[in-house]
């Protein structure tokens, strides 16, 4: 067969062969150590340290009833959260840079529920929440219904994980035959709102991530003039921590803290 390994003068390397199918085995691994580690998890006297990959806004939610619940448990686990880059964090998953993502990841969890038993990752509904248009106090355009010509003559910011120039926003109106100029994108939605709150700028954001921005006071909301999904944040994880009695103590703990957030 293909040889996995060639001799190097630093020994052994790895062949491009053996990198594609580190994964599987990797996972294979992971499922054969999970089989044989203890069937429980015990937060007092185990310690952990889990990765969990999302948003600034999801983390300013989930964050803090997260610590509240580690703290008064007196458990010995700690997180760490890393930035949200994407809306597929599949890799991340894949390759162990995050125990854990939360977001909205539409084309992933697509993927997903396609490759059904074959999947290699889980995921669960936390909440569900909607856009909304998010302007400053005093904008020309606050004391009013919000119509679709008005929107589409205004400025905007958007938010854009991967910094690409065009949203779900965009389609939508492109679907109207509209469109609108942006200004300003970025990826964090506490700039968002703070770019807001010192211009005339119009963004898009789910409504339950407004407080999250730091701004609630200084904006208001609007519906959209135009139809956009609701929002599903979910969170997903690898198939091979599926039974890890140590990571399905800490879904619970966020499915917990997500409802304290919501």
């Amino acid at each position: 067969g293909e040889p996995l390994f060639t001799r190097s003068k630093h020994g052994m390397t790895p062949t491009a062969r053996a990198q594609a199918l580190w994964p599987q085995v990797r996972g294979a691994l992971d499922t054969l150590r999970h089989s044989l580690a203890p069937e429980a998890f015990d937060p007092l006297h185990d310690s952990a340290s889990f990765s969990i990959a999302m948003a600034d806004a999801t983390a300013t939610l989930i964050a803090p009833p997260l610590v509240r619940a580690i703290e008064t448990g007196r458990t010995q686990v700690a997180l760490r959260v890393k930035p949200l880059t994407t809306r597929d964090p599949r890799r991340l998953l894949r390759d162990g840079e995050a125990d854990l993502a939360i977001g909205h990841f539409p084309e992933a969890i697509a993927a997903i529920q396609a490759d059904g038993a074959t999947a290699r990752e889980r995921h669960q509904r936390l909440h569900e929440t909607r856009y909304v248009c998010v302007m400053r106090r005093g904008h020309p355009l606050a004391g009013q219904p919000l119509t679709l010509d008005a929107y589409c003559e205004a400025h905007h910011l958007m938010v854009s994980f991967s910094g690409r120039p065009h949203g779900q926003v965009d389609q939508a109106l492109a679907a109207l035959g509209r469109q609108r100029r942006i200004v300003l994108t970025v990826n964090q939605f506490f700039t968002a709102g703070q770019v807001v709150t010192q211009s005339d700028l119009l963004t898009v954001l789910p409504l339950s991530f407004v407080a999250a921005t730091g701004t609630q006071d200084q904006v208001v909301t609007r519906a959209l003039p135009f139809a956009l999904a609701p929002i599903a944040v979910q969170m997903l994880w690898p198939v091979r921590q599926d039974a890890d009695p140590a990571h399905r103590w800490l879904r619970a703990l966020v499915q917990q803290a997500a409802g304290v957030a919501a």
